[in-house]
């Protein structure tokens, strides 16, 4: 068994691997003066900034959950990794030659390294972009071009194509020394009686974090004849790739992110696209999962409230029932926010993908100019269900809208939005008041309509 890496080396990954740019793939950093930095810290929820970064002594700590450390066990920390692996995944980036001891201990994981997966991912990334410009992948360009996406735009975002045969990538990968172990630990590869390819015959899109590394894929049917109905596959869950945490175009994303203090949240790959290619640099999306706590921490890294500046969410959702029960999910988690929340509806319901190809980029940098608060349109949602023109339906009104505003967590907000409620239903403020009083005690303060929100729909 290989030996501890030496310590000499160890030293030299702490000196040349710079915690604040380390720190800065995962958390926007401002200067606070003294030679430190700071920003939102990514282990706790916090509205301030209480999360420090020294550069010249390398170390980091947060003054709020109390963790702190150097740029090894940052790493450690935020992506789960052990002690030598992440002084490989360091030494690696900053060009150290790492030496170890003859025996002795080592912690390396039991597994493929994630170095390994990474390094796996991205070679596939390649192939599969390669195969975009193949013969077989006609049906793919095609797909492309009717959405306005050209060859510089598949290039921009990675976008590739799955063989159809189905050993393609396992061979290709094979041929670059990866084993088998390797492959099927990243997803790419499956094992049945023999080994084949996760995705094929599909168009596939890279996911990566916010460090740039692709972690997992997207792939969409695009033949007919495709044996699975699905219309999108995801990677599934893996070492490296957690659906939950994971944002398509963080990468992207997360440098305009941090400097307009505005985040926009869309429903699939190709609204993504649309919307960085129309100017509005901020768009991410989630991969096959409803927007969530974890998605709301991602996003937290990037938009720090700096200076008592409150930056925005802004959602995008279809205007049918779908993504009405998808905007009153994310109402529900609006307190994950320090930032406000809004939500942008096209007209006709049109996504950004639709709505770019109909009437071109200035439509969509409009659509998210013109957004709205999301509780707003949370309580209409509720509100136009019932007969307004009836006592009746005032009052079931009244009883779903203050269901809906006593779910909120915020006590600061629930008075403005009892307000709000009285006047689109049309009754005195202080009957708004006294039924969302009425329901929180009765509920506990932990009301709001249930039912599960929609899920991403990554089209």
């Amino acid at each position: 068994m290989a030996g501890r890496i030496r310590d000499d080396d160890i030293a030299a990954v702490r000196e040349k691997a710079r915690i604040d740019e380390v720190v800065s793939s995962y958390v926007t950093l401002r200067n606070a003066g003294g030679g430190s930095q700071k920003g939102l810290c990514p282990f706790h929820d916090e509205k301030s900034p209480s999360f420090h970064v020294t550069p010249s002594r390398g170390f980091y700590h947060c003054f709020g959950c109390g963790e702190g450390g150097d740029v090894i066990s940052f790493l450690m920390k935020i992506d789960g990794l052990g002690f030598t692996e992440a002084v490989e995944r360091l030494a690696e980036k900053y060009g150290v030659q790492l030496r170890r001891e003859e025996g002795g201990p080592d912690d390396k994981p039991r597994g493929p390294q994630r170095r390994r997966l990474v390094e796996a991912h991205a070679v596939a990334q390649e192939f599969y972009a390669a195969q975009l410009r193949s013969p077989e992948a006609i049906e793919a360009r095609r797909f492309l071009d009717q959405r306005g996406f050209d060859q510089a735009a598949a290039t921009m975002f990675g976008v590739g194509y799955a063989p159809r045969e189905g050993e393609a990538l396992w061979r290709h990968l094979r041929d670059r020394k990866f084993t088998s172990e390797e492959v099927i630990a990243a997803g790419l590869v499956a094992m049945g009686r023999s080994h084949y390819d996760k995705f094929r015959g599909r168009l596939v899109w890279p996911i990566r974090d916010s460090a740039s590394d692709t972690i997992g894929f997207g792939a969409r049917r695009i033949h007919d004849d495709d044996k699975i109905e699905a219309k999108y596959l995801n990677t599934a869950e893996t070492p490296i790739y957690k659906k939950s945490q994971v944002l398509y175009g963080i990468d992207l994303a997360r440098r305009e992110i941090a400097r307009s203090a505005q985040a926009v949240v869309v429903e699939g790959y190709t609204d993504v696209m649309a919307c960085h290619l129309s100017g509005v640099g901020t768009a991410v999306a989630t991969c096959g999962t409803a927007f969530g706590d974890d998605h709301a921490r991602v996003l937290r890294r990037f938009l720090d409230d700096h200076e008592g500046t409150q930056g925005e969410v802004i959602f995008t959702f279809d205007g049918d029932s779908a993504g009405q029960k998808a905007a009153l999910k994310a109402f529900q988690g609006d307190q994950r926010f320090v930032s406000q929340t809004y939500i942008a509806v096209a007209p006709e319901g049109q996504d950004p993908c639709e709505l770019r190809i109909n009437s071109g980029d200035e439509a969509v940098r409009e659509l998210i100019a013109g957004r709205r608060p999301l509780y707003r349109f949370a309580l209409e949602s509720v509100v136009k269900r019932f007969d307004l023109d009836r006592a009746d339906g005032r009052i079931d009104a009244l009883r779903e809208g203050a269901r809906l505003v006593a779910s909120v967590r915020d006590k600061a907000k629930v008075d403005a939005f009892a307000r709000e409620l009285a006047g689109l239903v049309g009754v005195d403020p202080d009957q708004a008041r006294s039924e969302v009083r009425r329901v929180a005690g009765r509920s506990g303060g932990a009301g709001g309509p249930g039912g599960p929100g929609a899920s991403g729909r990554p089209d």
